[in-house]
């Protein structure tokens, strides 16, 4: 399941950096990237073909969306290419559980399932639900 959900991050991601982050509840990442792009997408691509005339017709709208592709430069299709390639990623690492800040919690703290911090006192994860495996042996008890 696990998989499946970093498979639908990084599609969705794909279609619009941010969104895959939406997926796995992660806000602030979903609204930086989603930001980033849009700025990125307004700053560098030629908006004004568009503003200048209405298509009339679905073929008018691809002859126009055609002429605007090739008049952005290579420079802002890398940009633009890069900046969803790397949410793209990021999505997915993250809907896999990997944690975004590293090893610093390296005492077992985080959850498995969704990578947030858990209390070590608990038997499952107050965020997600997964239950969690304690890495103390039971006591067993005398009768």
């Amino acid at each position: 399941m696990t998989w499946l959900r970093a498979i639908l991050a990084a599609g969705l991601s794909v279609i619009l950096p941010g969104a895959g982050h939406v997926l796995s509840r992660d806000w602030l990442r979903a609204a930086a990237f989603a930001g980033l792009f849009l700025a990125a997408s307004a700053f560098l691509l030629p908006i004004e073909q568009l503003a200048a005339a209405e298509p009339a017709s679905y073929d008018e709208a691809i002859a126009q969306a055609t002429a605007m592709a090739e008049d952005v430069d290579p420079m802002a299709q890398f940009s633009l290419s890069f900046i969803a390639l790397f949410a793209t990623i990021d999505a997915a690492f993250r809907a896999l559980g990997y944690p975004s800040g590293g090893d610093e919690n390296a005492d077992g703290t985080t959850c498995p399932e969704c990578g947030n911090d858990v209390d070590p006192d608990l038997e499952f994860c107050h965020w997600c639900t997964t239950r969690l495996e304690s890495d103390a042996p039971e006591s067993e008890t005398d009768n």
